[in-house]
């Protein structure tokens, strides 16, 4: 049976009565010199009724505070993913020979700084590919192929101006939604020396891990595959090492054959021809349409489908979108999993005419 705790007025108000049941010639208003006094015992009375409703929170993982949520974690063996630096490369552009130092910086037009994490030197075309981490960890790090970049102090010989690679991994502190699933799922799906649940904790407690999949048998018997997504995208190299390496250290030493890999992201673009709007504008239709389908195709796995019939709902239950055709796609996509392919479909774009 649920306990309705009382708010101030409800406490003053009893308060109060109860003085005027023991004292019937007392005054008892709310200006009264009783009044004062229950008016501070009440208030008094609901701060320890909202701190007892505090501490009842904090007995659950579900709806502790930070504090408490970690140290549930705690007890259960499971930390708080510490943020991840994003690594990639930078390409320089300069005259032969000149020589770019370890730690040479280079920042984007916001301000998200990187250095080489090694020495290099102009090839005879002109350019050098050096590997290069982020300065500060976290997603912003992430930076997609291309994106220009200038040197904090150009060495001699050397242009100012450089142009990313990829720059992925970076993750930012792990929040207390994913870490309170992680959590959860350590309570429901308790170790079993290595079964499929094993193997997908393990490869999450990899920090710049967002998602993991398990596919036991896929390449036949004695064999677990775990397929991870990182934090903004697809996995770098240097992360599906680091999470083999983790799980190599938890697994059970008979699962030897063990594999971790990055699915192969497979675009499904969605073409809109025809669009009649009613009460709205094309930008404010075409930024829900993409914010509704960047969400359900966030939902899908590997080896999941994207049904077609879903993409038209929730493109047709727009507020303010009357007609449409929906050219793209025109049928199903299902994404293959097998021994060779482990396939993801992604949104691969709105495209709206």
């Amino acid at each position: 049976m649920s306990f309705n705790t009382p708010d101030f007025d409800a406490i003053r108000s009893a308060i109060l009565r109860d003085i005027a049941n023991q004292v019937p010639s007392s005054q008892v208003g709310v200006d009264s010199d009783y009044g004062v006094r229950a008016a501070a015992n009440a208030a008094a009375t609901e701060g320890l009724y909202q701190h007892q409703q505090w501490i009842v929170r904090q007995i659950l993982p579900d709806t502790a505070d930070s504090d408490y949520l970690e140290r549930w974690a705690l007890i259960w063996g499971i930390t708080r993913k510490v943020a991840s630096v994003a690594s990639g490369t930078i390409v320089f552009s300069g005259t032969s020979g000149a020589a770019i130092p370890q730690g040479t910086r280079a920042s984007t037009s916001v301000g998200v700084a990187y250095q080489t994490s090694a020495a290099a030197v102009i090839a005879a075309n002109g350019t050098a590919i050096v590997a290069s981490v982020a300065v500060l960890s976290g997603a912003s790090g992430n930076t997609p192929a291309g994106t220009a970049l200038t040197l904090s102090a150009a060495p001699a010989g050397v242009q100012s101006q450089a142009v990313s690679g990829t720059f992925s991994g970076g993750a930012d502190a792990e929040l207390d939604d994913s870490l309170l699933a992680r959590l959860l799922d350590r309570i429901q799906h308790a170790p079993a020396g290595g079964n499929k649940y094993d193997f997908k904790r393990w490869a999450k407690e990899v920090s710049g891990v967002d998602e993991a999949w398990v596919f036991p048998l896929r390449r036949g018997l004695g064999s677990v595959d775990i397929v991870v997504m990182a934090t903004g995208g697809a996995p770098s190299a240097a992360l599906i090492a680091e999470v083999k390496a983790h799980i190599d250290d938890q697994r059970p030493v008979t699962a030897s054959d063990c594999a971790v890999l990055g699915p192969t992201l497979t675009p499904v673009p969605i073409i809109i021809t025809g669009l009649v709007l009613d009460g709205t504008t094309l930008d404010s239709a075409t930024a829900e349409i993409n914010t509704r389908q960047a969400a359900y195709f966030a939902t899908l796995v590997p080896g999941g489908t994207a049904y077609r019939n879903k993409i038209a709902s929730m493109i047709s239950d727009i507020q303010g979108v009357v007609d449409f055709v929906l050219a793209s796609p025109a049928t199903n996509v299902t994404s293959a999993v097998d021994a060779t392919h482990v396939q993801l479909l992604t949104l691969g774009g709105v495209a709206i005419s």
